[in-house]
């Protein structure tokens, strides 16, 4: 690695450590850590909220998936305004009314303990699903710029992570997010203004090369899939869209990740604006993932003596767009972009981190002791920071043989968090729904998920439809089984 680009990756990521270590405060409180004392300005709130879903999973596979395939991906992030209109309009103020930092204490005053226990444990589950994709591909760059050992580089960036997350708090986490999403969109931006006027005939030859190249179904690299209302088996754009309606609801309206960031803002007027600003800030930046893929592609197709030959690009494209940072971009330019990449994993994981040890306090270190001082809150959300980061360590180690990470991640999220969002609007819709009600809705919520993620293994019949529609189905069970559940009841007691 050219001695420039390491000091250029270090200035950048090195700062951030530093600068997360210095909201140190020994006076601080457990509110401090997990709120902010909410006095964060609404426009860095909602530059968290960004960087907190413009993770190193997109930075690097957004661009392999738009590389190895078409921009059907790029439907996801087409549902977010849906999301963030909602977030500003009802749960905002929802949460910001409430006396808990916890998204959960709502599902325990509805339906009771069991209720709160689920969502959390679904909560962590996923985070650590997430976290663990995340720092395989935060690590990546590095294996292939300087060789260094995936695993190892996981460990040491995890480190670096948890100390900054352990001593700052939220605060922390959400002022170094602000300044690591200015950088990985400066990253961003870069890299795609290289790869443009890199091509021989400028850049609209890489827009001509996406147009003509056709796949087997005639749609271009551009192609946002097929718009087939019939093919549930398939990613297309309508199951892409639903998925992303309801995995986007689900993030904005109980993702603790989300719901604590609410908290954190001076004002409700201040936590609106950052619900909306955050996600559609997320839509171009997106749009310059899936470009700098397709840019890629058209990049080694015009590029006889710059072929991909260090790895199968069929089967990991994820690796494509780092092995161009180390190849072909200018010296300081690729220090620019790893660090960049460091910063969007970086970001995502130190969230999770916080946001699951708040979890483990309030929903459960504080409910088996029912008097604890503030002294001893700090304590276990410190240690809780350091167990979640450990267990994210341990699953992006068992990642690293995984072909594309974004599936990964996209089915294990839906896996683990697929009952949630249901047992919240049946919460939140329906109010005659009583806890029984609810308890059957989730439990064939459940049924679902698992029927439609796990077929195979489980010796079902093929249920015809794409793993991404687990979230939407059981979601659906869930309302509609403890609805329609309570309203017979109801009927019957009425008679």
């Amino acid at each position: 690695m050219n001695v420039i680009d390491f000091i250029v990756f270090l200035v950048f990521t090195g700062g951030i450590v530093l600068y997360g270590c210095s909201f140190f405060d020994r006076k601080a409180s457990s509110k401090d850590f997990t709120t902010a004392g909410k006095s964060i300005p609404g426009w860095v709130v909602g530059m968290s909220i960004f960087s907190t879903y413009v993770s190193s999973i997109s930075y690097l596979g957004n661009p392999g998936k738009s590389y190895a395939g078409d921009w059907n991906p790029f439907v996801f992030g087409l549902s977010i305004p849906i999301a963030s209109y909602f977030a500003a309009k009802y749960f905002v103020p929802f949460y910001r009314m409430g006396s808990s930092v916890s998204a959960y204490s709502f599902l325990e005053d509805r339906f009771g303990a069991w209720a709160r226990f689920y969502a959390s444990a679904c909560y962590l589950l996923t985070q650590i699903a997430r976290m663990g994709s995340i720092l395989f591909l935060l690590a990546m760059p590095m294996n292939i710029l300087m060789g260094w050992d995936l695993r190892t580089v996981i460990i040491i960036t995890s480190a670096a992570i948890i100390v900054y997350s352990m001593l700052g708090g939220m605060k922390a986490v959400i002022w170094t997010e602000a300044i690591q999403g200015f950088i990985l969109i400066s990253g961003a931006l870069v890299c795609l203004g290289v790869l443009l006027f890199s091509m021989p005939e400028g850049p609209m030859q890489t827009f001509r090369i996406g147009f003509s190249t056709l796949d087997e179904y005639g749609r271009s690299k551009f192609s946002l899939g097929s718009f087939s209302f019939t093919d549930l088996r398939h990613s297309t754009f309508w199951v892409c869209l639903i998925y992303g309606i309801f995995i986007n609801l689900q993030n904005y309206g109980i993702d603790q990740n989300y719901v604590q960031r609410y908290h954190t803002a001076k004002t409700d007027r201040e936590a609106k604006h950052a619900a909306l600003f955050g996600g559609w800030l997320f839509i171009p930046v997106s749009a310059v993932f899936f470009l700098i893929g397709t840019s890629l592609f058209a990049y080694y197709q015009v590029m006889p003596d710059a072929q991909v030959t260090a790895f199968d690009a069929a089967n990991k494209p994820d690796y494509v767009f780092p092995y161009f940072m180390v190849n072909v971009l200018p010296t300081g330019l690729t220090g620019l972009l790893i660090a960049s990449v460091f910063a969007a994993g970086m970001s995502t994981v130190a969230t999770s981190v916080t946001s699951c040890s708040t979890i483990i306090l309030t929903d459960y270190w504080t409910r088996l002791r029912h008097r604890v001082g503030d002294r001893e809150k700090l304590i276990v959300l410190k240690t809780g920071s350091v167990v979640i980061g450990t267990l994210g360590i341990i699953v992006a180690l068992a990642l690293v043989n995984v072909d594309s990470i974004l599936d990964a991640w996209w089915k294990l999220s839906s896996i683990f968090s697929g009952g949630m969002l249901g047992l919240f609007l049946l919460g939140y819709m329906a109010r005659r729904v009583k806890n029984i009600h609810a308890l059957l809705g989730v439990i064939c919520g459940f049924a679902v998920i698992a029927w439609i993620s796990g077929w195979k293994w489980l010796g079902l019949p093929d249920p015809g439809l794409h793993e991404y529609l687990a979230i939407v189905l059981g979601t659906m069970t869930i309302f509609f089984v403890g609805f329609f559940l309570a309203l017979l009841f109801n009927r019957k007691n009425n008679c």
